[in-house]
């Protein structure tokens, strides 16, 4: 009997597997949407969205969290100068604020300004291929043109 149970909870546990490995991953007939497996889309407003967000918060931090680093490294400062062990570790404490804010503030500039360049890239890629669609279709008329002939 208890060999019955061992093999019927084993089986349980496959099923479980499967129907999680299902759901982690598209059918297999490429479904799960109307936009074509493959496609990516780039959508300039979305792209300015992100890069102005991005600008708005480095701006935000860059005024906001300089204002608390300065507050800190003045109370430690003063903590110190009255012999408060107290200000040591608050010295510490903004320091590690001000190293972690200038990687932020370096993270979120290079978002923002890599939003300026895609966008950028993307919009001379839409003029080069409009180019050279433009080019074909006027390759085909002249063909078009001289069956007669």
């Amino acid at each position: 009997m208890a060999w019955d149970e061992w093999e019927q909870l084993k089986n349980q546990a496959a099923d479980k597997q499967s129907a999680r490995m299902q759901l982690n991953q598209l059918p297999a007939d490429g479904g799960g949407g109307s936009t074509p497996q493959g496609d990516l889309t780039v959508d300039q407003k979305d792209l300015a969205a992100i890069g102005d967000r991005a600008f708005k918060l480095w701006e935000d931090l860059g005024r906001y969290g300089r204002d608390a680093w300065s507050s800190s490294q003045t109370a430690a400062s003063d903590l110190k100068t009255q012999g408060f062990t107290l200000g040591g570790a608050l010295d510490r404490v903004q320091t590690r604020w001000e190293e972690q804010l200038t990687s932020l503030l370096d993270a979120c500039a290079h978002i923002s300004n890599h939003m300026d360049f895609t966008k950028k890239a993307h919009q001379g890629d839409e003029y080069y291929i409009g180019g050279q669609i433009s080019s074909i279709s006027t390759l085909d008329k002249g063909f078009d043109g001289g069956k007669g002939h």
